[in-house]
């Protein structure tokens, strides 16, 4: 059978232009292990982006196959309004362990945007039920990626995803985040290099003011600001300093404004900590997981809240201040045994701190081999997440024309050489699972640099 043939007569794939698919057709993948993926004639492909950075700790790993199995035995799924099953307990209990501090209320849904749309919610409804009725905004930050149902969007700021859909979104106060790369104050942030710049003074977060003019002028009206804590991925994976979030941590209390934590693509080790609040040593008033949670498995997410919000809506049912939102597959006894599993195995298997020595090599090589590149306008990191941002003119920062779309036609080269790149606009980046080793970090980076090399010189 023509896998690919019968794949386009049917379906219709995410984020994708469909006519680009004449000349890419769908690549059918029939296994996978580790950090490979093999399609059905064999052929093999590197995961350096995690399938859509959900993938935790490699394709079919082991002990969360055997968990599944075990679960699947037992119990499928059941409603989860007044039922409850022991997976979804436990799994609250394991991750009251690592949990920022005063986390301690969970609501399960079934993918990341689902959980955004949640903890909107909720916080909205906990400022109309303790007396600040209006307070009925959202703040984020430019260029955030939130999800793609309307309340995720409105609240994200890439307009590849949003524009066309601006008549139907809420309208929420938008803040210019941290741009290190180009930073407006002439500033160094860590994890940002650049080979054609002189020693810049550290930061200090200049840019925070731009949050502190919004909250003065907005605060009163708004019940919540969400942020991706130190990493905005689909803006192209931009790194800014722990310091912001303490400082957002200090404002969202002087305001009375909830700080929601999106977690979804930065939780579960991708930073280098089980979260990257954690970097900051403060706490969100709501964080949403997903993604990493099930290891890549499952869909589930969680949006986990503070015992002040959740007792907001305790109350007798007909005050009618429960929280009226609910998904079919709401802490799915599948998911959560996955979902178990996977902090056993970062717990059994020091998961994340042997990642964080083998980020060390990986962001050292990644440096060696681009940074002298012509057209590398800078490399950053943070945990083994590393991007390489390709400009047309390393002194200006000058972007490539997008039409061109430089960073497609090297995520095509790769392929051929079975490396799945998959760039954000012109930003290289490898976000792998994390039991990568060294020989697999060697030989992606190698790959890169040649499709690099082969499509902007040759």
């Amino acid at each position: 059978m023509d896998w690919q043939k019968e794949d386009l007569k049917y379906i219709w794939h995410p984020c994708s232009q469909m006519k680009d698919y004449e000349t890419l057709p769908p690549i059918v993948i029939e296994r996978g292990e580790g950090i490979n993926l093999y399609d059905v004639n064999g052929k093999c492909y590197k995961d350096v982006i995690s399938s859509w950075w959900c993938n935790l700790l490699g394709h079919c790993n082991p002990r969360i196959n055997e968990a599944i199995k075990k679960q699947v035995d037992t119990l499928e799924h059941v409603i989860f309004a007044n039922f409850t099953h022991k997976t979804a307990i436990t799994l609250c209990q394991e991750l009251m362990k690592v949990l920022p501090k005063g986390l301690c209320k969970f609501n399960f849904a079934d993918n990341g945007s689902s959980a955004i749309e949640m903890s909107l919610k909720m916080s909205f409804q906990y400022h109309y039920q303790t007396g600040n009725p209006q307070k009925k905004r959202f703040m984020a930050l430019s260029d955030a990626y939130h999800g793609e149902t309307l309340g995720a969007l409105a609240v994200g700021g890439v307009d590849l995803y949003s524009e066309l859909y601006k008549p139907l979104l809420l309208d929420v106060i938008r803040i210019d985040g941290p741009d290190c790369y180009r930073c407006p104050y002439g500033k160094q942030c860590q994890g940002h290099y650049n080979s054609n710049s002189e020693e810049l003074p550290p930061c200090n977060c200049e840019c925070f003011k731009k949050a502190e003019e919004a909250f003065e002028q907005y605060a009163n009206e708004t019940a919540a600001i969400i942020v991706e804590p130190l990493l905005q991925g689909s803006a192209g994976m931009k790194i800014y300093p722990p310091l912001y979030l303490k400082k957002l941590r200090e404002l969202c209390d002087k305001y009375n404004v909830h700080l929601i934590a999106d977690e979804i693509a930065t939780g579960y080790g991708r930073t280098g900590k089980m979260f990257a609040f954690d970097h900051a040593n403060v706490s969100p008033d709501i964080m949403c997981l997903s993604k990493g949670l099930t290891g890549g498995y499952m869909p589930m997410a969680i949006a986990i809240t503070t015992q002040e919000i959740y007792d907001a809506f305790y109350d007798d049912y007909l005050k009618g201040k429960a929280f009226m939102h609910s998904h079919t597959y709401s802490g799915n006894p599948l998911a959560c045994s996955a979902a178990i599993e996977v902090l056993k195995i970062l717990n059994d298997e020091n998961i994340i701190e042997k990642a964080n020595k083998k980020a060390i090599y990986f962001n050292n090589i990644i440096r060696e081999k681009f940074l002298p590149l012509e057209n590398v306008g800078e490399v950053r990191s943070i945990g083994l997440i590393n991007a390489i941002e390709l400009v047309k003119n390393k002194d200006t920062k000058e972007p490539f024309d997008y039409k061109k779309r430089t960073g497609y036609q090297i995520y095509k080269r790769a392929l051929e050489k079975g490396v799945i790149l998959r760039p954000l606009g012109d930003v290289i980046y490898f976000n792998p699972p994390l039991i990568i080793e060294k020989p697999d970090m060697d030989y992606v980076t190698d790959v890169a640099f040649e499709c690099i090399k082969e499509i902007l010189y040759n």
